[in-house]
């Protein structure tokens, strides 16, 4: 699969008798400020072979620096461009797609997602390129920006979660397949590292206990919901909605898989497919599936009490500070949901600690 246009360390390639394409970086000299979107500029885009292209390419958004390239074939889902308005598209009209609880305005185009930017975005696109290069084929790939200021990410077929969640969303064997995709794309970022910067501080609420646990090494997904994993044929194929990455652990990638998928949370708070469900033996399975260390097993415990104690602050912050979907679910019982989540957690972490360390290697 080839790499991404316009990102800065897209390599040229050669069109020969096989079909490989070939792309020369265009001036950066040609790059415009772009007063939309600080920080980004905007970048000309053209077919170098005159007639090449079917649809009008005009500007394409990208970070400062980080280069468009000219393509000497019709535009396909990897040339980065600002052609979201065409009449083709236009034909197709908007789709509006679930939003989770916090992003509104998702909607399909095509085979392209639309989604609103946030200060988050910068680290979102950073993270999907490297992904592609790495040749990662569970996450959605991001195009540019449209002419509203959306980023444009490719459509992944198949089924999501929606609420009430679907039965299938307690089979085991799919909660499995979460996890090794998880570990998956785990193994991908964590060779990336921390980048230098782009990252979002987190907010620190008056109160908010200190985080615990082995330090962040990465940058993790953190919001592995049903309504976050494309599944097909009964097998998770693809994370999506990575707005929630932040600078993480294993033991912390892991905590947030188990919190949805065990679900480690009492009974009444679950969704109804996993009311019943024996929480502390799926979160031993999916543990061992995702294949984590013995040292990172014995954190799983204290880090998820953990991390219930400061989510019920940053909540609780971030609905006063960013409202909408934020405040919407604090006005809604979020609070006192993650407080009896947080009392669980203290209830069971023996049972909890005994089940993930006892599980295989």
């Amino acid at each position: 699969m080839p790499p991404a246009v316009g990102c800065g360390d897209a390599r040229p390639r050669d069109r020969d008798a096989t079909g490989k394409r070939t792309m020369t970086a265009l001036d950066p000299a040609d790059e415009v400020a772009d007063d939309t979107f600080p920080g980004y500029v905007e970048t000309p885009l053209a077919c170098a072979a005159e007639g090449a292209c079917d649809v009008p390419i005009s500007l394409a958004r990208w970070p400062a620096g980080q280069h468009a390239m000219r393509v000497s074939e019709p535009p396909s889902p990897f040339v980065p461009r600002q052609v979201w308005r065409t009449q083709q598209e236009q034909s197709l009209g908007e789709v509006p797609l679930f939003g989770g609880d916090v992003t509104d305005g998702i909607v399909r185009v095509g085979d392209t997602v639309r989604r609103a930017q946030g200060l988050h975005s910068p680290l979102v696109h950073r993270v999907l390129r490297h992904l592609e290069f790495a040749s990662f084929s569970g996450a959605p790939r991001f195009l540019g920006v449209d002419d509203e200021g959306r980023e444009v990410l490719t459509f992944i077929e198949g089924d999501v979660a929606t609420r009430p969640w679907p039965e299938w969303v307690a089979d085991l064997d799919r909660a499995i397949s979460v996890a090794v995709l998880l570990r998956a794309l785990d193994d991908v970022l964590v060779g990336w590292g921390l980048p230098a910067d782009g990252i979002v501080p987190e907010l620190s609420p008056a109160g908010i206990p200190e985080a615990i646990g082995p330090g962040p090494t990465f940058i993790g997904h953190r919001d592995v919901t049903p309504e976050n994993v494309v599944f097909r044929e009964g097998r998770a194929v693809a994370l999506i909605d990575f707005d929630m990455l932040k600078p993480s652990s294993r033991v912390d990638e892991v905590c947030n898989l188990l919190l949805w998928w065990a679900p480690l949370m009492p009974p009444e708070d679950r969704e109804a497919v996993l009311r019943d469900e024996d929480a502390i033996a799926r979160a031993a399975q999916l543990v061992d599936a995702y294949g984590l260390a013995p040292h990172d097993r014995a954190r799983v415990a204290e880090v998820a009490l953990n991390s219930a104690d400061r989510t019920w602050f940053l909540m609780r912050a971030r609905a006063s500070r960013f409202a909408g979907g934020w405040q919407r679910m604090w006005d809604e019982g979020a609070g006192d949901r993650i407080n009896r989540r947080r009392d669980w957690l203290a209830d069971n972490r023996d049972a909890l600690h005994t089940a993930v360390t006892s599980a295989s290697t």
